[in-house]
């Protein structure tokens, strides 16, 4: 319930924290990411068993110089077979993660060209676990791991601008790395 609430808080400050980061001219904010990553021995969603590909959307807001906030959701899910009892029953499960990343650019002090981007972050959030077996099956339903409902991961990335409105990304993280698209 507690992760609820600093979303919740964090979501309700966002339109006054964007009014602040136009005043101080920060200009990575107004950002859709959109990204695919691969998922599963570990990061938001626990031990799945196997890798499985993850999709990925978060926006952008200013906050603070080089700074911003990132209301995201992912989506994965997975479909496995199991032997049991002469029979064969399959287990399926849909994760999806959501949270706030937060993200520092350190462009400055790199002293990045202007068409690159670099930050460090992390992203705060819980995930939406649905499993389910084939009916009929009556063995151990935790035989397969599910995830873990919280989470918390650590980010480093970097973006490349094509343009003033389109980019391309990478996201190395301790949850699941990804590599997408920004539109500005």
């Amino acid at each position: 319930m507690r992760i609820l609430t600093i979303i919740f808080i964090c979501i309700l400050t966002l339109p006054n924290t964007q009014l602040q980061a136009q005043t101080t001219g920060s200009r990575y904010g107004n950002t859709l990411n959109l990204g695919i990553g691969i998922g599963g021995y570990g990061g938001y969603y626990g031990y799945s068993g196997s890798y499985i590909p993850v999709l990925h959307a978060n926006y952008e807001l200013d906050v603070a110089k080089n700074f911003t906030l990132a209301p995201f959701i992912s989506f994965h899910s997975q479909s496995r077979a199991y032997n049991w009892k002469n029979n064969r029953y399959y287990y399926r499960q849909t994760v999806v993660p959501i949270g706030v990343k937060g993200m520092y650019y350190f462009d400055d002090m790199v002293k990045a060209a202007s068409k690159w981007d670099f930050y460090l972050g992390g992203s705060l959030g819980f995930a939406i676990i649905s499993s389910r077996w084939d009916d009929g099956y009556d063995g151990d339903k935790n035989y397969f791991r599910n995830p873990q409902s919280l989470f918390l991961n650590f980010h480093l990335g970097a973006e490349y601008r094509f343009s003033q409105r389109i980019g391309a990304f990478v996201d190395f993280s301790t949850g699941v790395s990804t590599f997408g698209i920004a539109i500005h």
